[in-house]
């Protein structure tokens, strides 16, 4: 079903309180990544806020769907979509990277029990969520409603192993696999085509047997849109690419990898926040 006018405006403003909340835990922490954690809002608010079929409040829940973060180091977007969300206090963000904190600049299982994995190691989430899918598919049958959903960046993408992962899956016809790639054309040594190029992208997860889309990842009509068509396929594990701009939201970072591994200062972050909030107040006024 297409979102309502209603909902995109919902889904918007909620993608700039998470950006906002981004800004404000990495200049409390000191550390951490802005350029992904800002790009890819709003991809977790159409899954946190429209797509997972979840409990907020029974994380736990059997049926709920799996959401496996492979490029661990964007964990801060995760958070603040996972605790806007309901699953704990949005105040508990300010905690990130702390000494004793559930928050840590990886994401940690044994520390935060509704994370479905840890990571850390770039390239492993998709071998960990084609197990996922493969285990789901033993113990309730192919005609499983739940779905794995495994982000990914195109920086770990040279890692090997992320190809061996979507040989398998393709290979198993994993329908109840949906990966998400942030095709964002950095990392943290420069432009992704000039450390290790990539393209002809989609052409390559075509050839290990995935259904293949490329949207805007800034665009929740083409996100959520991406997604139903992902589960309308019934053969094949899906591949969405979505494009997105690093530093989403801040004008003084979009497109800039120095931004990939470092968090604002205090004044760099006053001002970020204050085009956000600007933003939001756009936002607003362009669906009355």
């Amino acid at each position: 079903m297409a979102l309502t006018d209603n909902e995109i405006e919902a889904l918007e403003n909620r993608a700039n309180q998470i950006r906002e909340s981004i800004i404000e835990m990495l200049v409390e922490a000191g550390s951490g990544h802005t350029a992904g954690p800002l790009g890819m809002a709003d991809i977790f608010t159409a899954l946190y806020f429209h797509i997972l079929r979840q409990d907020p409040k029974n994380p736990a829940w059997p049926e709920r769907d799996r959401l496996v973060l492979s490029n661990g180091h964007i964990c801060p977007v995760l958070y603040a979509a996972m605790a806007h969300a309901g699953y704990f206090p949005v105040s508990e963000l300010m905690t990130l990277r702390k000494f004793g904190s559930r928050l840590q600049g990886h994401p940690h299982r044994e520390f935060l029990p509704m994370l479905e994995t840890s990571s850390g190691p770039l390239g492993s989430g998709l071998s960990q969520a084609v197990g996922m899918a493969l285990a789901d598919r033993i113990d309730r049958g192919r005609s499983s409603d739940r779905y794995i959903y495994c982000l990914m960046s195109d920086g770990e993408l040279d890692e090997g192993q992320s190809w061996e992962a979507a040989m398998l899956a393709g290979k198993e016809k994993l329908r109840n696999l949906i990966a998400i790639l942030d095709r964002n054309n950095i990392q943290i040594d420069g432009f992704t085509d000039d450390v290790m190029a990539l393209e002809p992208l989609a052409d390559k997860w075509k050839a290990w047997n995935w259904n293949v889309q490329e949207i805007n990842g800034h665009n929740f009509r083409d996100i959520v849109g991406a997604v139903e068509r992902a589960k309308a396929v019934f053969q094949k594990p899906s591949m969405i690419i979505a494009h997105t701009i690093p530093g989403k939201g801040v004008k003084e970072f979009e497109r800039d990898f120095h931004w990939h591994g470092k968090p604002p200062n205090k004044e760099e972050a006053k001002l970020a926040l204050a085009e956000l909030r600007t933003l939001g107040g756009k936002i607003r006024s362009e669906h009355e």
